[in-house]
């Protein structure tokens, strides 16, 4: 007597994928949304905004996002202010829900592509032609 069949290999595969996987690039273009004109924003807090923006997370934030973002800056327009640990700490955590740390993004699966300069490399020249065993073959031409 045999068991049951098999699994066909499609429904045998490891399904462990992280939904938030992503690979993010610089080149996303979104819209800035402006800070509240009500209040007068730190010059730091609107350096950090601007960073965000312009950052390759941006491009994974939705439009619902943006309230907890502002609500992350009022956090941090009063620890430029008046500095403290719990401050410290509330933002601390504001930013890792958001992915804006290393550890974050590491746990939501970002990767940020790296674009090197890709500027040839020079081929190394041989000290001399006589120095070089190719040069026996330039005489067979």
């Amino acid at each position: 007597m045999s068991g049951p069949l098999p699994k066909p290999a499609a429904l045998r595969q490891r399904r462990n994928k992280a939904p938030t996987r992503a690979v993010l690039t610089g080149a996303v273009k979104v819209r800035v949304p402006s800070l509240p004109k009500d209040q007068h924003w730190h010059s730091l807090t609107e350096q950090w905004w601007a960073d965000i923006w312009a950052s390759p997370m941006a491009g994974e934030y939705l439009a619902v996002d943006v309230h907890g973002l502002l609500r992350l800056a009022v956090l941090i327009d009063r620890f430029w202010l008046s500095p403290s640990t719990k401050l410290s700490t509330e933002i601390r955590h504001g930013q890792a829900a958001y992915g804006l740390s290393p550890l974050s993004r590491r746990r939501l699966e970002w990767i940020i592509e790296r674009v090197e300069d890709k500027k040839p490399r020079p081929r190394p020249r041989p000290k001399s032609l006589e120095s070089d065993p190719r040069h026996v073959l330039e005489l067979l031409k």
